[in-house]
């Protein structure tokens, strides 16, 4: 077999393995309390990983046995995943470059401006139609009560930089507000109530919350852009990959092809 043959089977059969971890990565974030009720991100990186394992095992068969029909589909396939690679990774980016965070002075955690971010997200994920049901699959996860659990004091919630966009704007009122601190899922008397409209939809009912503030709704978009922004490095990995396995495979097929015709001419068909 060809060098260049043989290559493209090796890193071919590196690409089928590869696509396991990144299967299992979109899999996991399925799984994720705080992702569980938006499928925007997590579905597209399962089926990235299935499309790298038909197109990896098309790829090894064709390289290994000489197939050119195979390498042809092949070549074929992974010039369109490269494409659409290049076109998510793109995409991706744009739509989740504005960022609603911002500080609060006191605080470990940020808080997010529903406004802070793109309008495709908007569109898309809290100003759609889905929102009601967003919004019931929120108040069945564990996200806010697993913070009672971990934070006691105040001091110890104001402090923490591991609370989640979510929990910051699902599961507390806005600080702008003036609630004080009872634990973090309950908060009382209010001292700034015209600060922020989200101050009249606070809620001491734990299945209610703020899951009706527009800070809830940031909170979710800036969930959603943290774990796009995780994505898209897998992206670029696997972009940077295809395209040097393409390179390679280019130079099998032309082998395979060169192959055929020398194989033909020894037996007399040319």
């Amino acid at each position: 077999m060809a060098l260049a043959n043989n290559l493209t089977a090796i890193l071919n059969l590196l690409a089928l393995l590869c696509s396991i971890p990144i299967t299992a990565s979109g899999i996991w974030l399925a799984s994720k309390p705080d992702n569980e009720c938006v499928t925007l991100l997590r579905w597209p990186v399962v089926v990235l990983g299935v499309l790298i394992l038909l197109v990896s095992a098309c790829g090894f068969i064709g390289a290994y046995q000489y197939k050119e029909t195979l390498l042809a589909v092949y070549l074929c396939c992974m010039a369109i995943l490269i494409g659409l690679l290049l076109v998510v990774l793109i995409f991706a980016f744009v739509v989740t470059r504005p960022d609603g965070s911002y500080q609060v002075p006191g605080r470990g955690y940020k808080e997010y401006r529903l406004e802070g971010f793109s309008n495709w997200l908007r569109e898309n994920v809290v100003e759609s139609k889905n929102w009601g049901k967003i919004r019931a699959c929120l108040a069945d996860t564990n996200v806010c009560p697993k913070l009672s659990q971990r934070f006691i004091t105040a001091d110890q919630f104001f402090s923490s930089s591991s609370i989640t966009p979510l929990q910051s704007g699902c599961c507390k009122p806005p600080t702008a507000c003036g609630y004080n601190f009872v634990n973090p899922t309950l908060w009382q008397n209010p001292t700034n109530m015209a600060a922020d409209a989200d101050c009249y939809l606070w809620k001491n009912d734990q299945s209610q919350l703020c899951y009706n503030c527009n800070s809830c709704k940031a909170g979710l978009l800036g969930n959603l852009r943290k774990d796009w922004r995780k994505a898209n490095l897998i992206l670029i990995i696997t972009v940077v990959v295809l395209i040097c396995v393409y390179v390679i495979a280019c130079s099998a097929f032309r082998n395979a092809q060169t192959e055929d015709l020398f194989r033909k001419y020894k037996q007399g068909w040319v």
